[in-house]
């Protein structure tokens, strides 16, 4: 290559504030944040071996090399550092929590760290609803992305398991993208909401067999089926996280 063929590209978002970079989604590499979180994975998974004793039954159900979407119960900030924390280290910068962009990426101290740690993606669940699921398709469309869904939309102030929203099913209805149902146990005991802080607790996490919905067509009814069935199976998991049961469990924090 010649020195007049050669032309340096600069990122397009390098005249932006750092704030208003990680807004957006997807977003550049950049070294440095790059470099952050994987510091603050280390302590997040290390953390939660020590202090919450995770453990994780079903990981040989994650799909390899391919795009796709885990789905949980939700009732704690944990949830998320949980599943995080049971993805393989290659997956880390290509892993996207859905966060409620109201919550989460107002303020700037929280969007730092929202984009910074946990590399989320801004959802919005009211005026822009649409265009947060166009921007889920989008980042799917990329192969090895991992978006983080929790249908519930918040979350929950009992610890059981709320009904599903109809976003989940317009996501995937008639598409190959692979869901996991996945059921954390222990984590609205260790960090509820309202509560500062999380106490140290028992977190188990159980991933179930990956499922696609390419014969059922994109409709109303369709996609609350899709989430009936979604939530179904993540009650079937919840089924096995019985403390009786601990015998078949193997922490597996990477």
């Amino acid at each position: 290559m010649t020195a007049a063929e050669w032309c340096y590209i600069t990122a397009p978002d390098i005249d932006q504030q750092i704030v208003e970079r990680l807004r957006r989604c997807p977003r550049e590499p950049d070294m440095l944040v790059y470099g952050l979180r994987w510091v603050a994975a280390c302590y997040i998974r290390l953390s939660l071996r020590v202090f919450h004793r995770l453990h994780v039954i079903g990981v040989e159900h994650l799909p390899r090399d391919v795009s796709y979407v885990l789905v949980a119960n939700h009732s704690s900030h944990l949830d998320t550092l949980c599943l995080l924390a049971a993805l393989p280290w290659t997956s880390l910068h290509r892993a996207f929590p859905a966060a409620a962009a109201d919550c989460f990426f107002t303020r700037s101290s929280r969007v730092t760290l929202s984009a910074t740690i946990v590399n989320a993606m801004p959802f919005d669940r009211e005026a822009h609803y649409r265009q947060s699921l166009a921007l889920c398709h989008q980042l799917l469309a990329c192969r090895g992305t991992i978006l983080i869904f929790f249908p519930e939309g918040t979350r929950s102030l009992t610890g059981e398991i709320g009904e599903f929203r109809p976003g989940i099913g317009t996501l995937i209805a008639g598409t190959s993208i692979p869901v996991v149902p996945c059921h954390i146990a222990g984590a609205f005991e260790a960090w509820p909401k309202g509560r500062f802080l999380p106490r140290p607790g028992h977190l188990r996490l159980a991933i179930g067999t990956p499922r696609t919905f390419a014969e059922v067509a994109p409709g109303k009814e369709s996609v609350h089926l899709i989430s009936r069935e979604l939530r179904q199976a993540v009650m079937e998991l919840a089924a096995v996280q019985s403390p009786a049961r601990t015998g078949w469990m193997r922490t597996i924090v990477q």
